[in-house]
């Protein structure tokens, strides 16, 4: 046949006398010019089923070339290969990893078992690939492990077992799919005499019942065992003699295509499985793998925890206040002028009552003076105020009562105090409710004590307050009856918008200018909330860039994975694992990793957030953060990951068996 006839589309019928496995011209060389290496040169072959053929030459002779070749694992570079009646050269990728799955069983010299799984999970690894289910499957590497005298051995590691239980485990893993073609390539080159005789006569026992067996050796007394003995020199065949005549009934390899597959969650549920024993396996260096995640992850949450509380706790302490309220300030917008603004009165607070949708007004003015009590000093704010400013501040009394418009009217030398001022002047302890409070030597009687406040939403000490009857003030204390503020709270939050016009007509009105300024609250808490917002996302972003450095950590350790696992790679892909089956199990193994560090980072990050929280420092959990963190987590190890599987997926069957 011309090596150069184009492919067979569909294999031909066959027949008893058709070939199983036919090289028509077959050469392999490596590299070019000068440095040319021929392995095989011009090799015509063929081998039908049910032969049991050694392949002999001496070191360099191309008798692995040649294996590589027959087992699907590499491609002639000149010539014609067909199986079945199929030229291998139209075959995918893909397609001659079902081939090597389904019609060939490899036994190599030095065994080429996974060192972290055991010898059941090495025997199953072709049959997972061939889509049988996980019972299915352990229940055939059990039969086989004790057909071959292993049956009790089977949970043992490689590192557990003698050379020859190693390649009777390898052997098994050649039956587990009931492969019609055994490729042993030196099957007994690294064992003692008894166990070489016992590979010998098992690979005998295995032809007499019907398999096709290829044995690959550089010893001829190796070769006797076998019916028909070819002998490769410089990569050509030399010489091609039948020892035994004879024939039996051979094991035909099924079609292409012809097995199940596990389907994508079984598919997954073993790529997940192999992940976690690798894991397993290499424990320090997942740690540190994990370590990135864990810390990206958890300082996403703890920053965002912490942005939210600082955020929200702002937000509880302007709400304090009270809510739909208007304030209106001396000064027109920008004024930057020193001292008292005498521009607001007592008559504009009176002339607010009448605008609609206005249920409350307080106007307040304030002066720093110093409190005594006995001889006990204490300098504290003292504000003039109207009955309305308990309601509109929301700020229930301790004991006592609050100023009365009596008091007002009447110009009350009565006094309310704040807990900070009561702590002050009152150290002992008791009710100061009756006794009397000397300001600028004015004694005032004691009517009340607020309940606590605590601090402002900028910091300052609510409690830290005296509070007398606005009238009182003024013609006592203050001096000029002008006010520092007036506070307005309106009936809805619809109404608002509308009220501030009004306030602003009415005072423009009677001041012949704007000379003031009205303050919503509302618009004050947007401007927090969005700075609030600012700075959270500000903190997200750099915990975020800790994730990204912890999704390059991911990559660089997946891809040192790779070039140390290169060796089981090529295993795996000469069991018949796909390119697919590469690429996925290596992809889950980075999302496993960044998945459980993700998991771990979560708890940490909210165990660093209550930490944070019992030394006062306003925190606040949400699920949106906590998801968002894993999210992205989940998502590094799919990205990061995606380029040390790539190249798992893409390396080349036989450099990757013969990596070191």
């Amino acid at each position: 046949m011309n090596p150069r006839e184009s492919a067979v589309a569909l294999p031909p019928e066959r027949t008893s006398d058709a070939p199983l496995l036919r090289l028509s011209g077959v050469g392999r060389h490596y590299g070019s010019g000068e440095a040319r290496v021929v392995a095989l040169d011009g090799v015509d072959l063929e081998i039908h089923a049910g032969e049991f053929v050694a392949i002999v030459g001496q070191s360099g002779s191309g008798k692995s070339t040649l294996m590589n070749i027959l087992g699907c694992l590499d491609r002639p570079t000149a010539g014609r290969y067909q199986v079945l009646g199929r030229d291998v050269a139209s075959l995918t990728p893909d397609e001659l990893a079902a081939l090597r799955r389904d019609a060939f069983g490899f036994v190599f010299q030095r065994y080429n078992l996974l060192a972290d799984a055991s010898a059941a999970e090495n025997v199953e690894i072709p049959a997972a690939y061939a889509g049988l289910g996980r019972h299915a499957r352990r229940e055939r590497a059990m039969e086989l492990l004790t057909q071959l005298g292993l049956g009790e051995r089977g949970e043992h590691r490689p590192g557990q077992l003698s050379g020859g239980q190693q390649q009777r485990v390898a052997i098994a893993r050649a039956l587990v799919n009931d492969a019609p073609v055994i490729l042993a390539d030196e099957p007994t080159g690294a064992l003692d005499s008894q166990s070489g005789r016992d590979v010998l006569a098992l690979l005998q026992r295995l032809n007499e019942e019907g398999r096709t067996v290829i044995l690959i050796t550089h010893d001829p007394g190796i070769a006797a065992h076998a019916r028909r003995v070819i002998e490769l020199r410089d990569g050509k065949v030399v010489s091609d003699t039948t020892q035994e005549a004879g024939s039996r009934a051979a094991r035909q390899p099924a079609s292409l295509g012809t097995r199940s597959a596990l389907g994508i969650a079984g598919e997954v549920a073993e790529a997940v499985k192999m992940a976690l024993r690798s894991m397993r396996s290499n424990l320090f260096r997942t740690a540190l793998t994990l370590l990135g995640v864990v810390i990206g992850v958890a300082a996403v949450i703890a920053m965002l925890a912490i942005g939210d509380g600082s955020k929200q706790s702002v937000l509880e302490r302007i709400a304090a206040m009270g809510s739909n309220q208007l304030s209106v300030r001396p000064g027109a917008a920008g004024f930057r002028g020193a001292g008292d603004i005498a521009t607001l009165t007592p008559e504009d607070a009176e002339a607010l009552r009448s605008i609609p949708d206005v249920t409350l007004v307080s106007p307040e003015r304030s002066s720093s003076a110093v409190l005594r009590v006995g001889n006990r000093d204490y300098r504290s704010s003292v504000q003039g105020v109207w009955p309305d400013f308990q309601a509109l501040r929301d700020w229930p009394m301790q004991s006592g009562s609050f100023v009365t418009h009596e008091d007002v009217r009447g110009y009350a030398p009565v006094i309310v105090l704040g807990q900070t001022v009561v702590q002050n002047l009152y150290p002992d302890g008791g009710d100061p409710v009756g006794t009397f409070v000397l300001v600028r030597n004015v004694p005032f009687e004691v009517i009340g004590v607020l309940s606590a406040k605590g601090a402002s939403s900028w910091g300052q000490d609510q409690d830290d307050v005296a509070l007398i009857p606005l009238s009182t003030g003024f013609m006592r204390l203050f001096g000029q009856s002008f006010l520092g503020s007036i506070t307005v709270k309106v009936a809805s939050d619809a109404a608002m918008a509308r009220t501030e016009a009004a306030i602003t007509d009415l005072l423009t009105e009677r001041h012949r200018t704007v000379d003031f300024q009205v303050r919503n609250t509302a618009s004050l808490q947007e401007a927090v909330s969005a700075t609030a917002d600012t700075m959270t996302a500000l903190l997200g972003s750099v915990a975020a860039i800790s994730l990204i450095v912890g999704g390059i950590g991911v990559m660089n350790i997946m891809l040192v994975s790779v070039t140390e696992r290169t060796r089981e790679i090529g295993i795996r892909m000469a069991t018949g694992a796909r390119r697919r089956d590469i690429l996925m199990q290596f992809n889950i193994e980075a999302i496993v990793v960044c998945g459980i560090g993700g998991l771990l980072g979560v708890a940490l990050g909210i165990g660093i957030g209550m930490l944070v929280q019992r030394f006062g420092m306003p925190v606040a959990f949400s699920a949106g953060p906590a998801l968002l963190a894993f999210t992205c987590a989940f998502l590094t190890g799919v990205v990061f990951g995606f380029l040390p599987a790539r190249k798992a997926a893409y390396m080349d069957p036989v450099a990757a068996l013969a990596y070191e």
